[in-house]
């Protein structure tokens, strides 16, 4: 198989569908901060690196914007910035960078107005993450601890596997004193989460055990820190997956971001726990069909939240006891990602639709909708997209299901088109109705080719609460999976898709339905692309760095007493089965999925089924996904070439 690899700017003829070059050239907004008076708004920009000249992942560059004339001027371009902020009382925003002559990354602040960036703080090892205090001056920041591997005499160090990692700890510091000394919070573990009182007397810290993944994804506790004596005051408790949690203004509540429990496989329920009491908290609106994406709080009365509701998001508040849920933006706008508020009330918003990734949105009091501000892909406004639909269908027991369709470009009535499902990871996660295209995501781009492309969310799928998030657990590769097909069946039913040119592609547990379809449901798939996906249950747990997660959140079943269960719920068991072309690729350095998953597959289908076509694809400094340019744009291409191939007439 051979490329042209033809350098194009990604400015498009009328008329031309979406390319794989253009995907990679794709601009996307990241985050969005809004001033307190709503004066101004900084947002960081993703801008990936030529796929042609240079394998590396995309910098990201901080602007700035007016939102009453939209005007957007560039702040920093010279270095990649993250975790960017407004600094309370001033004009400035503060953002971490490793600039020339920084050892890692440090604080620094630029005036809106623009200027030269100056560095606020540096720590020894690279500052992860900060919080500003209320006062503008005092900071909490996160930052590893230095190495304590010790030095070898040897001209060769072997790696002690899962030892020496360094935790992750938690430093006060006042930036506006020159030669001051950072105070270490002394709690034992690893650091993950961090936030004032609005009156600067506590923090909370969620901290797990040891910097293992795992206990990062399964065993945070939160606990209330005194800033004056620096000690643990009271507990939150907590159980299961955290994403971040904020108190209330007045200090006496804490709004918890996180699982409903310990076997929640999602950190999207939101709780409110009084911080004296050491409480569990009270779930807000456990019944509610959605989830709570992002949340900050408006006042002591009102919590105001973004929320997926099955493919399509709402901006909404509600009440710390849970009551008066109101959607402020209904579920018929753009897909909102994150927000930002002002003072005034005027939010501003990440967000993203069918016809452009994610750009920066805003609403004053006065709007009846969000309004788009930023355009950083202008010439997509040229290139002609497939229309992109929500569609629901009925499983084989009677679940209402939904599912992303994008249909062919220049469909034709009476005519059956190939079909590339697209099947999400987690399992908790979901599709919504917004840019679906991406380096591993085929959408416009098949499309534009004459593909019809689907998007399943199956059972156990996130956006549709609590009890629909269960269903999936305890039956691996089983209904879960049987509802993807029963998807291709509907659009086989409905007269757009041909039964014989049904592709299936995926990353992680879609890449472990996609093996899934290639073997068990072989007979059903033309062609398959599977990325860093599962073949064997049992040799997964033992190479995964998250089989505590995986036990309390998907199997609920400890593998050692279920050998036989698991491994007839793993695609090397049905390799007799298998007939379906199938490309895979794989970071080499995994460490979610272990890359041998990739290559027993490859091996038993090589070995046992040497007449199907197969190509197994390492990418050499990637992960659980590519993330430099080149890696992906080969990836994307080595894609849509493996389905031309095998779902062509």
């Amino acid at each position: 198989m051979k490329f042209l690899l033809i350098f194009l700017f990604p400015l498009a003829l009328a008329g031309q569908g979406l390319t794989p070059l253009q995907v990679a050239e794709l601009r996307l907004v990241t985050s969005v901060s809004i001033s307190p008076d709503a004066s101004f708004l900084a947002y960081t920009l993703a801008i990936p690196a030529n796929p042609l000249t240079e394998n590396r992942p995309s910098t990201t560059h901080l602007f700035v914007l007016n939102p009453a004339t939209g005007a957007s001027q560039p702040l920093v371009t010279d270095a990649s910035v993250s975790a960017v902020s407004i600094r309370p009382r001033t004009q400035t925003i503060t953002f971490l960078s490793r600039r020339p002559g920084d050892a890692g990354s440090s604080l620094y602040e630029i005036p809106a107005t623009g200027g030269t960036p100056k560095k606020l703080h540096s720590h020894e090892t690279s500052i992860l993450s900060y919080s500003w205090a209320s006062d503008g001056a005092h900071i909490a920041y996160i930052a590893n601890e230095p190495s304590t591997r010790p030095a070898s005499d040897l001209p060769y160090q072997p790696e002690l596997f899962e030892e020496y990692i360094p935790n992750r700890k938690a430093f006060l510091q006042n930036v506006n004193m020159a030669g001051h000394t950072p105070h270490k919070l002394d709690i034992p573990g690893s650091v993950h989460n961090i936030a004032w009182t609005a009156d600067l007397t506590s923090l909370a810290l969620s901290v797990a055990p040891t910097p293992n993944v795992d206990d990062q994804y399964m065993a945070q506790a939160i606990y209330i820190v005194s800033h004056a004596t620096k000690s643990v005051t009271d507990t939150i408790q907590h159980a299961g997956k955290l994403a971040g949690f904020a108190f209330s203004p007045d200090g006496r509540s804490i709004a918890i971001h996180g699982a409903f429990d310990l076997n929640d496989p999602t950190d999207a329920r939101l709780k409110v726990a009084p911080v004296r009491n050491q409480a569990v908290g009270t779930t807000l609106l456990p019944e509610f069909e959605g989830e709570f994406a992002a949340f900050n709080w408006h006042s002591n009365q009102e919590i105001r939240f973004i929320a997926s509701e099955g493919t399509q998001t709402s901006f909404g508040g509600i009440r710390p006891d849970g009551s008066r849920m109101a959607r402020i933006l209904p579920t018929t706008g753009p897909i909102f990602t994150s927000f930002s508020a002002s003072t005034n009330g005027t939010v501003a918003f990440v967000a993203s639709t069918p016809s452009h990734p994610a750009e920066v949105y805003i609403k004053t009091p006065r709007d009846q909708a969000a309004r788009r501000l930023t355009d950083s892909n202008p010439w997509l406004k040229d290139v002609t997209l497939a229309k992109q639909e929500v569609i629901t269908y009925t499983s084989r027991d009677g679940l209402a299901l939904q599912g992303v369709l994008f249909r062919p470009v220049g469909e034709q009535a009476g005519t059956t088109y190939p079909l590339i499902t697209v099947v999400h990871g987690g399992p908790e996660a979901h599709y919504s109705n917004g840019w679906l295209t991406g380096y591993n995501a085929p959408g416009h781009v098949a499309a534009a080719k004459g593909y019809a492309v689907f998007y399943p969310n199956y059972r156990g799928s996130t956006g549709r609460g609590i009890p629909f998030t269960y269903l999936s657990q305890g039956d691996l590769g089983g209904k879960e999976f049987d509802d993807v097909v029963d998807g291709v069946d509907h659009l086989i039913s409905i007269g757009l898709v041909d039964s014989a040119r049904v592709g299936v592609t995926g990353g992680s547990y879609g890449g472990y339905a996609t093996a899934w379809m290639s073997t068990f449901y072989s007979h059903r798939f033309a062609a398959g692309v599977m990325s860093v996906g599962i073949s064997n249950n049992i040799s997964k747990w033992g190479t995964s760095d998250i089989p505590e997660e995986l036990f309390h959140v998907h199997s609920r079943k400890r593998i050692w007493d279920y050998w036989e269960d698991n491994l007839k719920r793993s695609p090397i068991y049905y390799v007799d089965r298998a007939q379906t072309p199938l490309l895979i690729l794989h970071g080499k350095e995994d460490t979610r999925v272990h890359p041998g998953q990739s290559l027993e597959l490859f091996r038993h289908i090589k070995v046992r089924k040497p007449n199907v076509p197969l190509r197994l694809v390492l990418y050499p400094g990637e992960g659980h996904g590519n993330r430099n340019s080149t890696a992906r744009y080969d990836y994307h291409l080595r894609m849509m070439e493996w389905f031309d191939t095998y779902l062509a007439e």
